[in-house]
């Protein structure tokens, strides 16, 4: 029996089960399993978040320096010193050149939004919160773009123009879903206003992050950023780059259709990246440590030191 015919049977069980006992017999009953479920403690929670919260210094960091915040970072708790930029341009008292009106506005409100993660995180964990890593925001910028177009985009700079910007962006937003998607099973505090639904809260700032950047990527996808290159072109060289080292399966997905995007159906737009179910898919830790480490094991790429380890780093990313 086929798993779609297997999940049609499932269903109509289910649904003929409702249809018996009724409604309210049937929440009744899922509240008495999830009341009688035994809570287990994996102790994983704060290295979870302290995790999180090195990704949240590298896009808050980057967000904050396209704008000209970069040091609100430091009074937010991070290190403005540490965060490597392209030579010429310091993030402190300029804004990328020609980023205004509407995506201007909206750079502002997802540094804010990165800033106050950096924050809340910081926050909860208190005392045994991480210090930021040293961020590099430049070079790593240059060889991502290098090994993404296999040599046709050199010296790629993420805040020399609007469009390299949302490119940068691009990099990091769909990561960053993928991360608290993937993270979500190994939380146990799942009371209300608890670990997992501040977690949860985050995902969905960080969906609409992503959204928002695919979405204005894909109204630019036939632009040209090189002779070769269209917009949609770089940023399917990205998704296949995030793919060749986060692990064996093909799991990225563009704006469009077409090659490299499996299971996407023959459309123009692909602006969520979901699986045959509408779901977006999840990363391990181990699995995004590999993207932003640019295909490294313990350090490299934005991390050029490694990420600040809490003691349960090693342990967090050898879970399968």
């Amino acid at each position: 029996m086929s798993n779609d015919t297997q999940s049609t049977s499932t269903r109509r069980k289910f649904l003929g089960m409702a249809g018996m006992m009724g409604a309210g017999a049937v929440l009744s009953g899922c509240t008495n399993v999830m009341a009688t479920t035994p809570s287990q403690d994996n102790g994983l929670d704060a290295a979870i978040f302290n995790f999180a919260l090195n990704l949240e210094y590298l896009e808050a960091a980057f967000y904050l320096a396209a704008v000209g915040r970069l040091n609100e970072l430091t009074a937010a708790g991070g290190d403005a010193s540490k965060v490597i930029l392209p030579a010429g341009y310091d993030g402190r008292t300029m804004t990328v050149p020609g980023l205004t009106g509407d995506t201007l506005a909206m750079a502002h409100e997802i540094a804010d939004d990165e800033l106050a993660h950096v924050k809340v995180i910081r926050s909860v964990l208190k005392g045994a919160a991480v210090a930021q890593p040293r961020l590099d925001l430049g070079p790593a910028f240059a060889a991502a773009g290098n090994a993404a177009s296999k040599g046709a985009i050199t010296n790629f700079n993420p805040y020399a123009a609007p469009l390299f910007f949302l490119h940068g962006a691009f990099v990091f937003e769909d990561v960053g879903v993928t991360a608290y998607k993937g993270a979500a099973r190994f939380i146990d505090d799942q009371k209300a206003g608890g670990n997992l639904e501040n977690a949860a809260g985050i995902l969905a700032v960080e969906a609409y992050h992503a959204g928002a950047v695919r979405t204005l990527l894909h109204l630019a996808r036939n632009e040209q950023v090189t002779p070769m290159l269209k917009v949609q072109d770089v940023v399917q060289a990205i998704s296949d780059l995030r793919d060749s080292v986060d692990g064996a399966d093909d799991r990225d997905q563009g704006i469009v259709a077409g090659a490299g995007n499996p299971g996407v159906p023959a459309r123009s737009a692909n602006i969520v990246p979901t699986d045959a179910n509408g779901i977006a898919f999840s990363r391990t830790p181990r699995q995004v440590a590999n993207i932003v480490f640019l295909g490294g094991t313990t350090k490299g790429g934005f991390f050029p030191d490694g990420l600040t380890d809490d003691g349960n780093l090693g342990k967090l990313l050898a879970i399968q």
